[in-house]
């Protein structure tokens, strides 16, 4: 389906500038005493506003931006002038190429990017494999024994097996697996976090200092040469450039590996585990994906990646991506002024009944028939777009799909307890636990 055809022709950078048209006030009114959450109010602007919609929670308009043309525009045609501003997740991931921004943003991603394509992730693939396999002889036992098991928690470990190999070269054992734990509390909290930065980190000092001392004591060991038993990993990368370059102090070597820590593991196992909670409300995906090719075809590979876009698809890593107007300028012929917020939505972009038919329905063969997804790239965009886009895609696929490949043949899951709700944090994730027994 063509996403132009569906939102018109928008002239996005030319021509006179009109009004934004702005949600009225009483929408905002009656969402703030439902005390809903902004994802619910975003919906209403834009349904009654369209895909350029401004709404007011303070004396200034902010701008929603969903249509993908405008997209586009925002994230990967002007990055100068929509710019990201402080990150919500500085307070844990400091100065990290995640939060980071200008020169020093650009001299960060350009050291790791190298990491996460081509030759670089050949270099992780037998990590990320042997993760897989850990969890796998784990998920035997279960089914073995008819022991329960907390899906979230089970993706959790599992992610970040793949990603603390692949930084230290080392497996995860279960004390440093208790200590990282603070990762995910940290940014769980950072939502309800008081506004003053002092206090905010008085309220997770004790995860702070936690997350501290397991970053030091890896740091040191890359740059005493003491590599893990899988070689060298990522960290040996960011202790060389410190030993080249005076700005990778120790604390940024610090940030930069509590942003991979963080990114590398929290988004892929909240996709993993909405998936597996889609897959007991359509059970038949399952077999679908199966039955696509035999075990390590190239159809089996598609048909699981398949199952992991349509999950990215209606639950994106980072559901909205916030941008602040640096510079006048037009966005979809309206004009958008200079210190104006604008909030960019893949959440409500993938739910679009105009670019995705039925869209509140799980269906992977949306990403394997020909015409069954929207083609233009602000349409499909759940790491986002443009030179900000996430800097793990490939690692993220490559480990969702490695995990499907050990797990989906072999058990179904039995829930006996499911999350009531989303959580729309940093991520937007299942609001409690998901129980379940394994059967093979």
């Amino acid at each position: 389906m063509d996403s132009e055809a569906v939102h018109g022709s928008l002239s996005l950078d030319a021509g006179p500038g009109r009004r934004i048209p702005e949600a009225e006030p009483g929408l905002v009114e009656r969402w703030r005493s439902g005390k809903g959450e902004l994802v619910e109010l975003l919906a209403q602007v834009r349904e009654r506003c369209g895909g350029v919609a401004a709404f007011r929670l303070g004396p200034s308009p902010t701008v929603l931006v969903t249509a993908p043309s405008a997209v586009q525009h925002v994230l990967a045609r002007y990055p100068e002038r929509y710019v990201k501003r402080s990150h919500r997740a500085r307070l844990l991931v400091g100065d990290g190429v995640l939060a980071a921004t200008g020169t020093a943003w650009k001299r960060q991603r350009r050291l790791l990017q190298s990491q996460f394509t081509g030759i670089g992730m050949r270099r992780y693939e037998q990590r990320i494999t042997a993760a897989a396999r850990t969890t796998a002889e784990r998920w035997a036992g279960y089914a073995r024994t008819g022991q329960s098991l907390d899906v979230g928690r089970e993706m959790r470990r599992f992610a970040l097996d793949a990603i603390w190999r692949s930084l230290t070269g080392h497996a995860l054992d279960d004390a440093t697996e208790r200590e990282l734990d603070a990762v995910a509390a940290v940014a769980t909290a950072l939502p309800t976090l008081p506004a003053d930065v002092s206090a905010a980190r008085d309220a997770v000092a004790g995860d702070l200092a936690r997350i501290d001392a397991v970053a030091g004591h890896a740091i040191e060991a890359a740059r005493n040469g003491a590599p893990g038993p899988e070689g060298p990993g990522l960290l040996r990368v960011l202790t060389d450039a410190g030993a080249e370059h005076p700005e990778y102090t120790d604390q940024l070597i610090r940030d930069e590996l509590v942003t991979l820590l963080a990114a590398g593991h929290e988004t892929t196992a909240t996709t993993l585990t909405w998936l597996y909670l889609l897959l007991d409300r359509y059970p038949d995906a399952r077999g679908q994906a199966l039955a696509a090719g035999d075990e390590g075809s190239p159809q089996r590979r598609q048909a699981l990646q398949a199952l992991v876009h349509e999950t990215l698809r209606l639950y994106p890593s980072a559901w909205i991506l916030p941008r602040h107007a640096a510079e006048d300028g037009l966005l979809a012929g309206h004009t958008v002024e200079a210190g104006t917020d604008l909030l960019v939505c893949p959440y409500l972009t993938h739910r679009d009944p105009e670019l995705w038919p039925e869209p509140e329905r799980f269906d992977p063969r949306r990403f394997v028939t020909p015409g069954g997804r929207p083609t233009h790239p602000g349409a499909y965009f759940p790491f986002g777009i443009g030179p900000r886009a996430c800097l793990g895609v490939q690692f993220a696929l490559r480990e969702s799909t490695v995990l499907l490949e050990h797990l989906l043949p072999v058990h179904t899951l039995t829930f006996s307890e499911t999350p009531a709700k989303a959580a729309y944090g940093i991520t937007v994730r299942p609001d409690g636990p998901a129980v379940a027994t394994l059967v093979e």
